[in-house]
């Protein structure tokens, strides 16, 4: 999991991990939680003396909640504003061309399916030709492609669920105390 150092008003530097940020405002100082929902972990003192049990106590909240919570996902969640059809998010067409040596023009639905810590791969769903082309073949081939975005997509989350929850995990390998032999 990504940390970085953060160093408080008092200078204590610390190792925080992603998912928690310093709160230093007036009299609101605390470590906060910011994974599943919010939540603010007071150092309880106004010296920042407290600051480093206040972390281990987010940080622990943050483990929790990695554990029973599937990852954010960055997937967009509806069209964009300048979509010109009314195709779901990641379904484009249908797109007609003529290949080199053909006599017909087909027609194709693309798919963008979502590959976690990869690049998107791009499939083609096919509609049907000029000649073949119906309402009936283009609802038949929106189905599948909607299927098909639909299994990538919770292909992708549970990848980055999996990936988040490794982290954590290697995360809390780190904190816990070395028995010496």
């Amino acid at each position: 999991m990504k940390t970085r150092d953060v160093v408080i008003f008092s200078g204590k530097r610390f190792k925080v991990p992603q998912g928690i940020q310093r709160i230093d405002h007036r009299a609101t100082h605390g470590w906060q939680l910011r994974y599943g929902g919010t939540k603010l972990f007071s150092d309880g003192t106004t010296d920042g003396s407290g600051a480093a049990a206040s972390l281990k106590a987010a940080t622990e909240e943050l483990l929790k909640r990695i554990a029973k919570l599937p990852a954010p996902s960055r997937l967009q969640r509806k069209p964009s504003e300048n979509k010109t059809t009314d195709l779901p998010v990641g379904i484009s067409g249908p797109i007609v061309r003529q290949r080199p040596g053909a006599k017909v023009r087909e027609c194709n639905l693309s798919v963008s399916l979502p590959r976690y810590g990869m690049v998107p791969r791009r499939s083609t769903i096919y509609i049907g030709n000029e000649n073949t082309y119906t309402v009936q073949r283009f609802e038949d081939a929106l189905a599948r492609a909607i299927k098909l975005r639909e299994d990538a997509e919770a292909t992708y989350r549970r990848d980055a669920t999996r990936a988040k929850r490794a982290d954590a995990q290697r995360l809390a390998d780190k904190q816990r105390p070395r028995r010496s032999a």
